[in-house]
């Protein structure tokens, strides 16, 4: 809707400036903003429901969660995977495609999607085991289907995803699936975050096209109260000490 409103208000400017009309109506069109619920917000898993996954995930999915859990991959970019891509010597996932919502393949969305994620051990054991158990199929993909294409996003998570949390317990106050497969992707940013990587670096491993993406989505788990007060004690130290 914004974006319909820019072009309009633009449009309208171009025709006032013309003369054909004498004023831009767009420019007194207020858009609404929508209040933020409790649903807005992302949802990121705990360390024990991250286990859970970890331990139960069904052998099929396995190897995807895990490496969505240790890596922030998009579920597009893991669906569209291939083994080319993955250096199990150098312990590196090159990310240079990914598979859109009809499983055509493709490019990252941004120049900044193609980049290199250096595997945790859990990730490179579990690759490495899965490479002879994968389904051999042309597309050379990790993960692929039963008839070795692109999964459909739809089947993972309603046939694998969703059921896995329900049996798990990992539900909401409803009793449904508590989050959805993006959650991974924002586990995987707390883990980096938790480790006291620098923002720049989580960029780059997130493949977001700017920082400030970066810290307007996560932003928030950078703060420590704890840690802000003992700033703030030492800023106080040094100035009555100067």
């Amino acid at each position: 809707m914004k974006k319909v409103m820019v072009s309009l208000r633009s449009i309208l400017s171009e025709a006032v400036e013309r003369e054909w009309i004498t004023h831009n109506v767009a420019l007194d069109v207020k858009l609404r903003r929508k209040s933020r619920t409790a649903e807005d917000e992302k949802i990121i898993p705990t360390k024990d429901e991250i286990r859970l996954i970890i331990e139960n995930a069904p052998a099929s999915h396995r190897a995807m969660f895990i490496t969505a859990i240790f890596t922030g991959m998009r579920i597009s970019e893991l669906r569209g995977l291939t083994w080319d891509c993955v250096d199990l010597t150098r312990r590196v996932i090159k990310v240079t495609k990914r598979a859109d919502e009809f499983g055509a393949m493709g490019a990252p969305k941004s120049r900044a999607g193609l980049r290199d994620i250096p595997m945790a051990p859990i990730v490179h054991q579990t690759l490495s085991a899965w490479r002879s158990e994968a389904l051999e199929n042309d597309l050379e993909l990790v993960f692929p289907n039963g008839a070795g294409r692109v999964q459909n996003y739809s089947n993972i998570y309603n046939r694998i995803f969703k059921p896995m949390l329900v049996a798990n317990g990992i539900v909401n106050d409803r009793g449904e699936a508590k989050f959805g497969i993006h959650a991974l992707r924002h586990a995987a940013a707390s883990l980096f975050i938790e480790q006291g990587w620098n923002p720049k670096k989580i960029q780059t491993l997130l493949g977001h096209a700017s920082i400030t993406m970066t810290m307007d989505t996560y932003g928030h788990l950078f703060e420590s109260p704890e840690e802000d007060v003992s700033l703030f004690e030492k800023l106080e130290s040094d100035l009555l000490a100067a």
